[in-house]
């Protein structure tokens, strides 16, 4: 049985997930515009705004590691929320060589943000 599609309306300004937090879900942005940012000794650092059709909040999905960064809306935004067992189950049909790639690139990702 197909699992049902969680939808949510995000407010302008609001939080969707903070940097540090568990990586529960991704979020596909169905309409709406999102920004990933990070903050240190009080200085925030806008990394990306993304729009519809982008996805976020992938790589903790990928390596069960804390997030990154942190993602608000910056317009009324409609998110697809991606489950972790959702993710696991397209990952596990997925060839051991790109889930091997998948693996590398967000490592490389990780160490190349610290």
């Amino acid at each position: 049985m197909a699992e049902v599609l969680q939808r949510k309306v995000v407010a302008v300004g609001e939080r969707i997930f903070k940097e540090g937090d568990d990586a529960a879900s991704a979020y596909l942005i169905q309409d709406g515009e999102v920004e990933i940012y990070r903050e240190a000794g009080g200085q925030k650092t806008v990394l990306a705004t993304i729009g519809k059709g982008s996805i976020f909040g992938e790589m903790g999905l990928v390596d069960s590691q804390p997030r990154m960064a942190s993602a608000r809306a910056t317009a009324m935004t409609t998110v697809v929320i991606v489950t972790r067992p959702m993710f696991q189950e397209k990952l596990a049909k997925t060839d051991p060589f790109v889930r091997a790639l998948l693996n590398i690139f967000v490592e490389t990702i990780r160490r190349s943000s610290k």
